[in-house]
């Protein structure tokens, strides 16, 4: 092993196994990512400090969405994998687009999935879209977080190589050279800060004024984003874009400059509970 490197620990990306069943760490990350989350907005429902009065949303009505959210992200992250990352090959390989359990999903995706999700729920239920929105991004980053310990233990979408005494040489990189453990970097930031982030604005009344914590969420993200792609390995079959830019970040700027709409209008809104 060259110097200045960490072992990477020897995982087993399958966490259960009952007979021919088998069930990955990346799958419970989803799965822990969603109850957590699930659990988190349930306690933000309950304190009405938080917004200004009763919650908009009921304890039952958040119940029921989950479903929706699950539905969201998971169609969502996929299509969004397929129609960003390598349409090509699910265009020659249309079968392998249902094979889930081979991984391939997108944030991006991801997000617009729960944007479709939040909008119909909260028209068929007649609750507040902007509401149930930043109730949603709360708890994101929690799912945001383990998604990426299991990419980190899958060893997949590690980082550009480097000699920085934390670089880590994977199993599965065929150069077997010392790469950044971009994942663990994102979920830093992507994960922890994020949701430090968006509970210290909760805290501060950013209920009261509804999409300011989904404006709140993409501009940090997008952020985030962009500057740990400056760390992770582009998609092989995608390489480098625009001026040295990776789909990650392009993908970003959209992201971004919606957050600042909802910003902007969120603050000039008045208060949800405003005299």
């Amino acid at each position: 092993m060259p110097p200045l490197t960490i072992a990477f620990p020897v995982f087993n990306p399958i966490a259960i196994s009952i007979g021919p069943f088998a069930i990955r760490w990346y799958a419970l990350a989803y799965i822990g990512g969603i109850v957590i989350g699930w659990i988190y907005a349930r306690a933000v429902i309950r304190r009405p400090q938080l917004w200004g009065g009763q919650s908009p949303i009921t304890l039952i009505q958040l119940d029921d969405f989950i479903l929706w959210v699950t539905l969201g992200i998971i169609l969502g992250g996929r299509t969004g994998y397929v129609l960003f990352y390598n349409l090509d090959f699910f265009m020659q390989h249309p079968v392998k687009i249902f094979e889930l359990w081979e991984g391939g999903m997108s944030f991006h995706g991801g997000f617009l999935g729960c944007v479709v999700a939040v909008v119909l729920f909260a028209r068929l239920r007649h609750i507040p879209i902007l509401s149930l929105g930043d109730l949603t991004c709360a708890g994101g980053p929690i799912g945001l977080f383990l998604g990426r310990l299991a990419n980190f233990v899958n060893g997949e979408l590690w980082g550009r190589t480097t000699d920085v005494p934390w670089a880590v040489i994977f199993p599965h990189d065929p150069t077997q050279l010392p790469r950044h453990p971009s994942e663990l970097y994102e979920a830093t930031l992507e994960g922890l800060v994020l949701f430090a982030i968006l509970a210290v604005l909760i805290r501060l009344g950013a209920l009261k004024r509804p999409g300011l914590i989904i404006g709140a969420f993409a501009i940090c993200y997008a952020v985030m984003r962009s500057f740990c792609e400056l760390f992770r390995e582009p998609d092989k079959q995608l390489g480098f874009l625009w001026h040295g830019t990776t789909m990650g970040m392009l993908l970003s700027v959209p992201l971004f400059l919606a957050g600042v709409g909802f910003v902007v209008v969120a603050l000039r809104r008045s208060s949800l509970r405003s005299p």
